[in-house]
């Protein structure tokens, strides 16, 4: 066998490889119990309890933050992340975070916000307009 043909095969099973590893990385978004029964790495999606505390003090230790967040499920569960506070936190309107169950607590490394669109109050003019014609 050539040289060429031995370093082909290694870049094809390299490339498998890669293939495969982020292919397992990649979850479907669930909830906290469904975080709970794997006990792995999950994408829980929810919304921020506004009338829960949240912790944040980045005096002590910038790379803590908690809240409280409700999944769709309707469970509420703690969420300690370990990343500073996101900006416009609390204007939020649903929160994915990633990460495992931890005893009662939800432990995330990443976290993403899906804020208020700008062109909300556009859409609700235009469908006042519409309603009018």
């Amino acid at each position: 066998m050539q040289k060429i043909h031995i370093v082909g095969l290694v870049m094809i099973a390299i490339s498998v490889g890669v293939l495969i590893s982020m292919m397992s990385d990649v979850t479907e978004y669930s909830n906290f119990t469904e975080a709970q029964r794997s006990g792995g790495r999950v994408k829980a999606v929810g919304k921020l309890s506004k009338d829960k505390p949240m912790e944040y003090d980045p005096q002590a230790n910038a790379n803590y933050f908690s809240f409280y967040m409700k999944d769709d499920e309707g469970l509420e569960k703690k969420v300690i992340l370990n990343q500073s506070k996101p900006q416009d936190f609390e204007m939020s309107e649903s929160i994915v975070v990633t990460g495992k169950m931890k005893g009662d607590s939800f432990v995330a490394d990443e976290i993403l916000l899906k804020c208020p669109s700008k062109y909300k109050d556009e859409e609700i003019y235009l469908k006042k307009e519409q309603q009018q014609i």
